[in-house]
């Protein structure tokens, strides 16, 4: 069901060697920074295991595709939704609950000012 914007991929653009953390960060939402210094503190701490990870998953992981994200509001809109997709589809709701009240509000201010409207509205229940 992974989608291409929940998907984890390389970020080539904004590499520095295989393009792992800068993928992790676009994916997380987090900085590539934190990520690049999360990675180096976890070599230098004895996690043996760190740098094969590394290779791997850059061998392993797909590149993302240039026409993924439009804009940066798009980009943030999938890094939340892949943070907390109830939290997202809450916020969706609300604003789709905002749209639909103004449409009612919309929808009776014209029946109300317009009687052959709403005669007709009335004809078709």
């Amino acid at each position: 069901m992974n989608t291409p914007r929940t998907t984890l991929y390389r970020d080539k653009q904004n590499a520095k060697l295989m393009g792992v953390c800068s993928g992790i960060a676009d994916y997380s939402g987090i900085n590539a920074f934190w990520i690049r210094i999360a990675f180096v503190v976890l070599l230098f701490a004895g996690m043996g295991m760190v740098l094969p990870v590394y290779f791997v998953a850059g061998l392993l992981l797909n590149k993302k595709p240039p026409h993924l994200y439009r804009d940066d509001d798009e980009q943030q809109y999938w890094q939340g939704v892949r943070q907390n997709p109830k939290r997202t589809a809450r916020e969706i709701r609300a604003r789709m609950k905002d749209v639909d009240r103004r449409l009612a509000d919309v929808e009776n201010y014209y029946v109300s000012s317009n009687p052959r409207l709403t005669a007709e509205i009335e004809r078709l229940r």
